[in-house]
């Protein structure tokens, strides 16, 4: 009760899944909002696909339909304060925050929407304050510590996936890699500020290495490339990096949350020399990166590339022409899925065995060249 005799709701904070990065989030919001209840919602299922695209309009893209089934599934728990993130600038990401929060009025939820990064640029005062008008109690140093802290936790969380990419088709005891990132993940949320991150860290990833595998000198190799959430969200891409493991084949995907983080005008301006034949600008959002990523590992003798992007994601769209351009000069095959509501996991499947059988056999050819 407060001392004017109304009873005080108890703030009940959740937002949207994308991927595993619950576990950093989930340890920032318990710092900034102190007292609330922090309701990390289910995990991302068929049931938060059909939730989301009942409530979405028909031709929004994929993720914005993930991230309102999930933010519903929440609400449906006791949420009462959804962090849902969107910057302003080449995304539609950007108008997530407002229209989500506009649905969720419309279906009668009491719920209060906070986007921390309402600006062009990220501004930590600003999100700050953003987040005190919801109910966040945390000073602004104790915040920064903990975003400091969060902010560690990807980045670490990035360099295990990475390794995990590169060696986990060829583990030699079935599930090893998967089983120990769920025991990281777990001891993680343990972490005592930046320095425990880094303490968990050096000790996972010497587990990791000590992991039994049977990699050849040369194995497949494929890049990963296209939109933010379909790329980092494995249930949104049918876990395509998971299917390419159970292939033998290492995988690299650039985009993820802590490259994201550090993106600048320099690395793009470096990403427009690298794509400088096929691209002169910046076509926004990961476009670029799709581009220019394609054409390093080309140059590299990478065995393919497959390009995930939601249906009607303009930046990605954008890049496919160039991406066939690169396909034509440059000899790699691409493989593109376009992801909604209709797209088949049986199909995605079949085409994704078709395109490792075809690099299979383009590597047969090579071999038998020389």
């Amino acid at each position: 009760m407060s001392k004017s005799g109304k009873e005080v709701k108890k703030l009940v904070v959740t937002f949207p899944h994308m991927g595993n990065y619950h576990v950093p989030l989930e340890i920032l919001l318990r710092k900034i909002f102190k007292g609330a209840d922090i309701l990390v919602p289910p995990p991302v299922t068929k049931k938060t696909l059909d939730v989301g695209a009942l409530h979405s309009p028909d031709f929004v893209c994929v993720p914005f339909k993930y991230t309102l089934g999930n933010v519903l599934e929440a609400v449906e728990r006791g949420a009462n304060v959804v962090v849902q993130a969107g910057c302003a600038g080449d995304c539609r990401v950007s108008f997530y925050a407002e229209l989500q929060s506009k649905i969720l009025k419309d279906l009668g939820h009491d719920v209060v929407m906070v986007n921390p990064f309402p600006g062009l640029t990220f501004n930590p005062f600003q999100s700050l304050k953003v987040m005190k008008k919801a109910g966040a109690r945390a000073s602004f140093v104790p915040a920064a510590m903990a975003a400091l802290t969060a902010m560690r936790m990807i980045q670490v969380m990035d360099k295990i996936d990475e390794f995990i990419r590169a060696n986990e088709g060829f583990e030699v005891v079935a599930g090893s890699f998967a089983k120990l990132n769920d025991e990281f993940l777990e001891e993680l949320r343990t972490a005592k500020w930046y320095f425990g991150v880094n303490k968990i860290y050096k000790k996972y990833l010497k587990k990791f290495k000590e992991l039994a595998i049977d990699k050849p000198e040369n194995p497949l190799r494929v890049l990963v490339v296209g939109e933010v959430y379909v790329l980092m969200e494995p249930y949104s891409n049918y876990f395509v990096e998971k299917q390419l493991a159970k292939f033998g084949i290492e995988v690299r995907r650039d985009i993820t949350l802590s490259r994201l983080m550090r993106v600048n005008y320099k690395e793009r301006q470096r990403l427009i020399k690298m794509a400088k034949d096929y691209l002169k600008y910046d076509i926004a959002a990961d476009g670029l990166n799709s581009v220019a990523t394609a054409i390093e590992v080309a140059k590299q003798g990478y065995d393919g590339v497959i390009h995930l992007k939601p249906f009607g994601c303009l930046p990605e769209v954008s890049a496919m022409p160039m991406l066939g351009n690169i396909t034509k000069d440059l000899g790699i095959p691409v493989l593109y899925f376009s992801l909604d509501t209709q797209t088949s996991e049986t199909g995605a499947k079949t085409r994704l065995e078709a395109f490792y059988d075809m690099m299979a056999m383009r590597r047969e050819k090579k071999e038998e060249a020389v």
